[in-house]
């Protein structure tokens, strides 16, 4: 094949210069592991490309090591250890109430590990986003990336996408293609995956926050 495909034709909808917010927005984000898209929000509130403020981080489990980048930004980051909860609407309640505490618009979740359920839902009522390491409806569920080296597809990506009941199963904000690479291992491909979803995740927030200011108005 001839030429580079630029990175803007395999995100859609394509990515523009700006999304312009009436007012920052206050975010509360999820995590469970690492982290790295919870920085890379951060980042681009940081560098301007994101107008909000990310009010809270919340992790699961007590070695996760978003906590950390948490500390590093100045971000406020509380533990709630799933173990410690007698049913996930036990924990959602938990979430909720945290996330009013901190005066939290939206939530954001980047890489949080567990189901939701309509406590939680219900009180971000279409204002619960989700990232998922493939291109939705394909790969549902856990191991996505695994699901994808299995089936042999040629190209997978990730998605960004409003939260319901079903998981995810939500309204699809934006999507971002990875082509499949000959020799490709689970650690590559979740690598590049990884970089597609830095750079949508910010956008999308913008981009459905936007969509519910307009719908509004």
């Amino acid at each position: 094949m001839s030429g580079m495909t630029t990175v803007a034709s395999l995100i859609s909808p394509t990515v523009p210069v700006s999304v312009t917010l009436d007012r920052p927005l206050k975010l509360g984000v999820m995590a469970s592991g690492s982290g790295s898209n919870f920085e890379a929000i951060a980042q681009a509130i940081a560098d301007r490309q994101l107008n909000a403020q990310v009010q809270v981080l919340l992790y699961n489990n007590p070695g996760a090591k978003a906590a950390a980048r948490a500390d590093r930004w100045g971000i406020p980051s509380v533990l709630l250890n799933h173990r410690e909860f007698a049913s996930r609407e036990a924990l959602d309640a938990a979430i909720v109430a945290t996330l009013q505490q901190h005066e939290v618009e939206w939530v954001i979740m980047a890489g949080w590990m567990r189901i939701v359920t309509p406590v939680l839902i219900n009180a971000f009522h279409r204002r619960i986003l989700n990232i998922h390491p493939s291109l939705l409806p394909s790969f549902k569920g856990n191991r996505a990336v695994e699901q994808a080296l299995a089936a042999g597809v040629k190209i997978t990506g990730c998605t960004v996408h409003l939260v319901v009941p079903e998981v995810d199963s939500g309204d699809i904000i934006i999507q971002a293609a990875v082509p499949v690479l000959f020799g490709d291992t689970l650690e590559t491909l979740h690598d590049r995956i990884h970089t597609q979803e830095h750079r949508i995740f910010p956008y999308a927030i913008a981009l459905a926050a936007q969509a519910q200011q307009h719908s509004k108005s």
